[in-house]
């Protein structure tokens, strides 16, 4: 059954995203979530016009919808085991191996993150929305490294606070192919979806791509390959993917945006974290050690004769 909405927003108002006012306004009945995938699928109006999430509601603003609820979704917990580097009656850090999806979505019902953490834990955040408990923030599927993970609303919206300005610090370590010139560097890119390539990333000049900001720095040379540690500033999707691509340097194992093959190891880490404790405001600093399948990467990136060896061996 289809649930027909119609509002005006009142005269006293301070303007803000649609889709958080909406998910304000149907708190309980809608997430915000959902409203964005309708937004997707143009079934809300914003003054009789299609809306995005990012559009501004002002005051007197007319607001149509057309959503369909979705069948009571719950998740049971499983017996999957988690590597926890922290944890307190607000928060977990937790380390995602490579190949694990973070959340449920199609063709992902079982396995993934969450619900190992439900199985670990009664109590998560509610933010995100009820396929999503306790997720601050995400890393792909083929990416391995540090997560946060909220376990009340409060600790939830003061991690995400600090994500949103940019007080936190991600640093991951990644192998590309390519001898990287300079010992460090800055790209500041913006990015968008692919025109051409559904569910890939872009660098783009469009109107509606999103500043992205990368800083790389070199820890090792090999014969054909790099180690860097990237930071992140912002944390679009694809982000360190994209900006490497777009320097030449595509990361070693990735069959989207590198010369990767299905099965290869993904040579991308979420090594570091760096922020303040939710509840106490406490400086927090978590590391993660390469994992054991991405260093035999490196072992035989490292090994790998280059030119210069064959020069020698045909003197």
């Amino acid at each position: 059954m289809s649930f027909l909405f119609k509002h005006e927003v009142p005269l006293i108002y301070v303007p803000k995203r649609i889709d958080a006012y909406l998910a304000q306004v149907l708190d309980g009945q809608f997430s915000r979530e959902e409203i964005k995938i309708a937004m997707g699928e143009n079934k809300i109006l914003l003054n009789g016009k299609t809306a995005r999430p990012r559009d501004a509601v002002n005051q007197g603003d007319r607001i149509e919808a057309n959503l369909i609820p979705k069948a009571p979704f719950e998740i049971k917990g499983e017996s999957i085991p988690l590597k926890i580097l922290f944890e307190d009656a607000s928060m977990l850090v937790v380390e995602k191996p490579a190949g694990m999806v973070v959340h449920p979505g199609a063709g992902n019902k079982k396995g993934t993150l969450v619900h190992a953490l439900v199985g670990h834990s009664a109590n998560l955040s509610s933010v995100g929305g009820k396929e999503r408990p306790g997720i601050v923030h995400r890393l792909d599927k083929d990416t391995s490294g540090i997560l946060l993970v909220a376990k009340n609303n409060l600790a939830h919206r003061q991690l995400q606070a600090q994500f949103m300005s940019r007080s936190l610090s991600k640093t991951y370590t990644t192998l590309v192919k390519g001898r990287v010139e300079f010992e460090e560097g800055r790209i500041l890119e913006p990015i968008f979806h692919d025109p051409k390539i559904r569910g890939k990333m872009a660098v783009s000049h469009n109107e509606k791509a999103r500043e992205a900001e990368s800083y790389y720095k070199v820890l090792k040379r090999f014969p054909y390959t790099t180690l860097l540690a990237v930071r992140i500033v912002t944390g679009r999707t694809h982000q360190i993917r994209v900006h490497m691509t777009r320097l030449g340097y595509p990361v070693v194992g990735d069959v989207i945006y590198g010369s990767g093959k299905p099965g290869d190891r993904l040579c991308l880490h979420a090594s570091k974290i760096e922020f303040s404790h939710p509840k106490s405001g406490k400086l927090m600093q978590f590391e993660s050690a390469i994992p054991e399948d991405m260093m035999e990467v490196i072992r035989q990136a490292e090994h790998e004769k280059g030119p210069h060896d064959s020069k020698r061996q045909r003197s």
